[in-house]
């Protein structure tokens, strides 16, 4: 590694975990956090998203709705979500996965690493202690990473398809 990649800094596991939701019976992460992580103001972040928004269907991100956004403040006290005008957007899995297509630059690359890592080691614990898990939610899991898998190649050869053509341009 060189000396200017030193200057990023990645979160811990410990930080990343504790942005992690469980909203509509899946875990994701909202948008103020995400712009956190990525080096983003939560405007940019979110400018990045729009722009590409034919990337983010339904699964992939949500708005939150006030009465959730409502009870994850009262569960996690945090002067960082107040006077927002509009309510969060939740990113599932799948939608953080995009976002490593879309964003741009070192911290962005490094701090995906680090997200692939911590969903990598959240399945492989789940793996770990199947006997405790029921074989249906075990094929549940099996077929998420599988999807997650196929999501990203499939969106990493067209951004490469998409960079080619701009040089070409």
């Amino acid at each position: 590694m060189d000396e200017e990649n030193k200057d990023i800094v990645v979160l811990d596991e410990t930080t990343i975990k504790s942005k992690i939701y469980y909203i509509r019976n899946q875990k994701v992460m909202l948008d103020f956090e995400l712009a956190e992580i990525y080096g983003y103001t939560t405007k940019r972040f979110n400018e990045q998203v729009k722009n590409n928004s034919d990337k983010f269907d339904d699964d992939f991100m949500f708005r939150l709705t006030k009465s959730e956004f409502e009870n994850l403040m009262s569960k996690k006290s945090t002067s960082s979500w107040g006077g927002r005008r509009k309510l969060p957007y939740a990113f599932t899995e799948q939608g953080i996965y995009m976002l490593m297509t879309v964003l741009r630059g070192d911290l962005a690359v490094k701090q995906s690493k680090a997200l692939i890592r911590l969903f990598k080691k959240m399945k492989d614990f789940i793996v770990e202690n199947q006997d405790f898990i029921s074989s249906k939610e075990l094929v549940q899991i099996a077929i998420q990473t599988n999807q997650n898998t196929n999501d990203i190649k499939q969106n990493s050869k067209a951004r490469n398809i998409a960079s080619r053509r701009q040089r070409i341009n």
